[in-house]
């Protein structure tokens, strides 16, 4: 993939996260429905739970949250929580990353513009990396 920045267009934000499936998997099973409801959309849910093994593909959306909010340097709280963050998918199957209305501020009040996420996961890894552009 080739990122054309407009003149002047910088990389403000780098972050990254990997987490084990194993993990994901285990607070599911103790927190269920809670769990679910408090980190992902009701879209990231519905994509993740019709797949035959859900776990890799929530645990790559968990660690896009951590890797985003690592790119913003807030980590995930009160300026960004976990919803903030949605993943979705572009024309091509690509992982795009749209903030609701807490994140969309943020992002401006850095005078960023968007951000770009890429998303991997084995049977045992979720992994993701974002940058906030400006």
């Amino acid at each position: 993939m080739q990122i054309t920045l407009p003149p002047g267009g910088t990389v403000i934000g780098l972050g990254t996260d990997l987490i084990e499936c194993a993990r994901v998997a285990k607070v599911l099973e103790r927190q269920g429905d809670r769990f679910l409801d408090r980190v992902y959309t009701p879209a990231e849910r519905s994509y993740c739970m019709q797949m035959k093994n859900p776990t890799p593909h929530l645990a790559a959306r968990f660690a896009a949250k951590e890797a985003v909010s690592k790119a913003f340097t807030t980590g995930i709280g009160a300026e960004l929580g976990w919803r903030s963050i949605e993943v979705r998918k572009g024309e091509r199957g690509e992982p795009i990353v749209h903030l609701d209305e807490k994140g969309r501020a943020l992002l401006h009040s850095l005078g960023g513009s968007g951000v770009l996420l890429s998303l991997a996961h084995t049977a045992v890894y979720g992994h993701a990396v974002a940058l906030l552009l400006k």
